[in-house]
């Protein structure tokens, strides 16, 4: 089982995927390209760690130990000694070939490049390294250390051996792994977001208020949170994205992004992490 653990990007996703492995006793090396993202990241962890121990999920006692694990970095070279790497930054294809070009200079032949991505072709991203073989996709859900899910996506390219690595190793994590073809939104995005989209067509049209179509989803569907609610927990420009990706892949107009999700993107109300999304948060 691979020890050394790098995770690019500590944002929401990455200092989440970092916690968990950091939790069950991986060396954690988390990069990203500014000290002040770092810091946040870290704080996020240790913020994280602290709300777990208070539900005794986990011992305050241990939450030194756990942080102890995880080493930051602005600089990508500082994962050569890795045996996986998971790339959990922007769901922007120009920022994630940067960092997968970049990555395929730094790390070892031998090294798994794991992607977080939610939408964008693992095929694709595999086509960006040297030795595409070693490319799979590892989609945590949100918030990674509560959610039992990992979509593991076998790009074209993809060996077999890259492909037990990430399987075995979400299993090391605690974690459900489920296989799914490389196709845009793979199985989890491709029946979420659509709904999530619209819900925001229902708002718009004036159907039901916010909090009325969630209630709707929470005490008709059975669902935990409502789909307006879950779109700011997960970022309205993070579902934007994945919108017009499936739209762009699919070329079918039943993946045309809601106007209103767009106007609040345009806005910069982007739920939870602005403040402001289809709720407003203190």
């Amino acid at each position: 089982m691979s020890q050394k653990i790098g995770v690019v990007g500590a944002g929401t996703m990455g200092n989440g995927i970092a916690q968990v492995f950091a939790m069950k006793g991986f060396d954690v090396i988390l990069a990203d390209v500014s000290d002040a993202a770092l810091v946040k990241g870290v704080a996020n962890i240790n913020i994280s760690l602290q709300r777990m121990a208070k539900k005794e999920l986990i011992a305050e006692a241990n939450i030194p130990g756990i942080v102890a694990h995880i080493r930051a970095t602005t600089r990508l070279a500082e994962l050569a000694g890795c045996d996986v790497v998971v790339e959990a930054a922007t769901e922007n294809a120009e920022i994630k070939e940067k960092i997968f070009r970049e990555l395929d200079a730094a790390v070892d032949e031998k090294c798994v490049l794991a992607s977080n991505t939610s939408s964008i072709s693992l095929t694709r991203i595999a086509s960006w390294v040297s030795h595409p073989e070693r490319v799979v996709g590892m989609h945590f859900m949100n918030p990674v250390p509560l959610m039992e899910l990992v979509e593991i996506i076998r790009a074209l390219q993809t060996g077999d051996e890259a492909y037990h690595t990430v399987f075995h190793l979400s299993q090391a994590l605690g974690k459900t792994p489920v296989t799914v073809k490389d196709g845009a939104g793979f199985v989890s995005n491709r029946v979420l977001m659509p709904m999530i989209n619209e819900a925001a067509f229902a708002l718009y049209e004036n159907l039901a208020t916010a909090e009325d179509i969630d209630t709707v989803m929470k005490l008709g569907m059975n669902h935990p949170i409502g789909p307006l609610a879950l779109a700011d927990l997960i970022g309205l420009d993070t579902c934007l994205s994945i919108m017009d990706i499936l739209h762009r892949e699919f070329r079918d107009s039943k993946y045309r992004a809601c106007p209103l999700l767009a106007q609040l993107v345009q806005a910069g109300h982007l739920g939870r992490k602005s403040g402001k999304g289809f709720y407003s948060y203190n």
